[in-house]
């Protein structure tokens, strides 16, 4: 619990210097490729963000207090996590997402890291197995598939903000600038791009499946688990919506309490899976360019999902400890989420 809270902390601390558009990019270059040696400084702090959780900066002695209290095993994954994450996030700093590659390379700096260095964090502590931290290419997914829900879905909240994320070597081929999928005259177009993207990030679901059917431990199950049922839940939403280019588009309070209320155990997380991708199943236009696609990436989850499917469930896992694993995925979502206010609605919804 310890060394998941100090992650996630040294974690928020870095990404404030990143998000932080008033620092100049000649100091915040340097700082990003030197953050994770600040942990062992006692004194580093810094001073000068404007951002609203800078609050994890100004204290940063008190993080970097408790991090050098912390096992060294553990130690030593967050100051590699934390080093490679920012010498990724160094380098998009000054370019932006062109290929479906690049995508899939920036998605693991912010967030793929993220679920390598929680593997390992779960396999050192003993509570799972050691191919839980080895395997870091089905860690490296559960992130990209949070990571890419996040995008796909900000899409308007981005663009108002002028950040793009989404990758140019799909968008180009529907518009001549990201922000033109805004325009009304658009919106079928915006629409065809927004589903390829989805159909892209649907094909990390059978990892995600399999990272999970591994799982031992209740609490790490729930953690793990939970944020996934969330993104499946909000990729349904927003296939072949219009309104993710209009608003807002997200799950409804009732529905998120329900999913983390459920998640509990491997064979529950199928059916949820299961349910998600034939909700996009009946909504896949068949003049869209993507449906073909889209119709074979769902047919590889429904096989992993049906009963009997290709992984046995090693638990059958009761919901116990679950109001402590709700408020423990809260925070993972919330780091991994570039909207705080719809984590801030799960949690609340939660405590209700």
């Amino acid at each position: 619990r310890h060394a998941v809270c100090i992650f996630y902390l040294v974690l928020r601390a870095l990404d404030t210097i990143e998000d932080d558009m008033t620092i100049s990019l000649d100091v915040k270059v340097p700082m990003l490729h030197e953050f994770h040696s600040y942990l062992y400084q006692p004194e580093w702090k810094y001073m000068e963000s404007k951002e609203k959780d800078r609050q994890v900066l100004e204290d940063f002695p008190t993080i970097s207090m408790e991090f050098r209290k912390l096992s060294k095993v553990y130690q030593d994954v967050i100051s590699d996590i934390c080093h490679k994450m920012g010498v990724g996030m160094a380098e998009f700093l000054e370019k932006k997402v062109d290929s479906q590659h690049e995508w899939d390379k920036y998605c693991h700096y912010v967030a793929g890291l993220v679920g390598i260095g929680l593997s390992r964090l779960f396999s050192a502590s003993e509570l799972e197995d050691p191919i839980v931290g080895q395997d870091t290419e089905l860690a490296n997914s559960m992130g990209l598939f949070l990571q890419k829900t996040n995008i796909i879905r900000d899409y308007l909240e981005d663009q108002l903000e002028g950040r793009e994320f989404w990758p140019r070597e799909v968008w180009s081929r529907y518009a001549k600038k990201l922000s033109d999928l805004a325009k009304p005259e658009n919106i079928d177009m915006a629409v065809q791009c927004l589903n390829e993207l989805i159909t892209n990030a649907l094909h990390h679901v059978p990892d995600v499946l399999t990272y999970l059917s591994r799982l031992k431990n209740q609490s790490v199950f729930n953690f793990c688990a939970i944020p996934q049922v969330m993104a499946i839940a909000t990729l349904a939403a927003c296939y072949n919506n219009k309104q993710v280019f209009r608003g807002v588009v997200k799950i409804r309070k009732g529905q998120a309490v329900t999913l983390m209320m459920d998640a509990t155990n491997i064979q529950a997380v199928k059916a949820i899976m299961y349910q998600y991708v034939e909700e996009i199943y009946q909504k896949i236009p068949s003049a869209d360019p993507s449906s073909n696609k889209t119709q074979q990436v769902i047919a590889s989850i429904r096989t992993m999902s049906l009963p009997g499917g290709p992984m046995a469930s090693r638990h059958h896992y009761s919901p116990i400890y679950l109001s402590c694993a709700m408020l423990l995925a809260a925070l993972s979502w919330q780091y991994l989420s570039t909207i705080s206010k719809a984590t801030e609605e799960y949690v609340q919804a939660g405590e209700n």
